[in-house]
């Protein structure tokens, strides 16, 4: 099923509005949305991380659909267990089985995380593993991750991270899986039909969802949807699927809006805007063509059916 409109989505909601996240907070619109476009029965694994902190404050919770919290680096690992489990059930005729679904933020991902989730994909477990991307460690006090871009300004990197962000879908798609994609909150029928067919596959797949994070980037609250936006519109943030190691471009921006838009809004970024750091944002900038440039390339050798 494709999503046509929002109609479409009525009457799923997997998570409720009592939580606690920050007003403007990517991640919950991310969440979301994903839950609204799964299939049930479906249930949630999340490690440590922003979404656990706001969505479960004890004795509450804001989950309306079966859910587990697990370590910061193992929830790949247990969402694997809970899978081969159901599907023995579901063999001997004890149980149904149900959609995975995996909810981590980026430090349980690109770092934490990385080695059970590296191992769940090589196993082929039937689940989706889903990086709500904020770009650092947010629960936690804005710590660099993996993820964080280069340049920005997080309390242990205050003068701008100096490496470069770690590509976790070629990563992710690497070890062979049926179904790896990026996505974002503000393109959200594409991100539903994404979340559609990943669940599709007999095996395991990845998204990669960016989540701009007010507090973490520096930006008014009401303006979540607008840096999501930006983030695509200038190629930072290129929305792509690969399919069966076919790729396809889903959003072609033919004409990129410059990437000082984007920079120029979040003032994590502050020190990359300065004179003496042209250099550093000269090669920020080319890492954004280099990468669109690759993706381009892949597009047409190996295009999707």
């Amino acid at each position: 099923m494709q999503v046509a409109k929002l109609e479409d989505l009525y009457g799923r909601e997997g998570i409720s509005p009592g939580h606690s996240a920050c007003a403007g907070c990517g991640m919950m619109v991310t969440v979301r949305q994903i839950l609204l476009a799964a299939e049930p029965p479906y249930l949630v694994v999340s490690p440590t991380g922003c979404l656990e902190i706001v969505s479960s404050p004890y004795p509450y919770t804001a989950w309306r659909v079966p859910w587990v919290h697990v370590a910061f680096e193992n929830a790949a690992a247990v969402a694997s267990g809970i899978e081969a489990a159901l599907r023995v059930l579901e063999r001997k005729g004890l149980g149904k089985r149900h959609n995975i679904i995996v909810l981590g933020g980026d430090g349980g991902t690109f770092d934490i995380g990385f080695q059970a989730l590296s191992g769940a994909l090589e196993r082929g477990h039937k689940m989706l593993y889903v990086c709500y991307d904020n770009e650092a460690y947010m629960n936690t006090g804005i710590q660099r991750s993996a993820a964080t871009p280069l340049g920005a300004s997080t309390t242990t990197s205050p003068i701008g991270k100096l490496e470069p962000k770690k590509d976790i879908v070629s990563i992710a798609a690497a070890h062979g899986i049926p179904y790896a994609a990026t996505a974002s909150p503000h393109l959200w029928r594409d991100l539903a039909n994404k979340v559609k067919k990943a669940l599709s596959y007999d095996g395991p797949s990845f998204m990669h969802v960016l989540s701009p994070c007010p507090r973490g980037w520096y930006f008014d609250s009401n303006q979540t949807i607008k840096m999501a936006k930006l983030a695509v519109e200038t190629r930072i943030f290129p929305i792509y699927e690969i399919e069966e190691g076919r790729y396809r471009i889903n959003v072609m921006v033919s004409k990129p809006r410059p990437v000082e838009d984007y920079i120029k809004a979040q003032r994590r970024f502050a020190y990359l805007l300065r004179p003496e750091n042209a250099e550093l944002l000269e090669r920020f900038k080319k890492l954004v063509e280099d990468r669109w440039n690759y993706l381009l390339r892949m597009a047409e050798a190996f295009p999707a059916k």
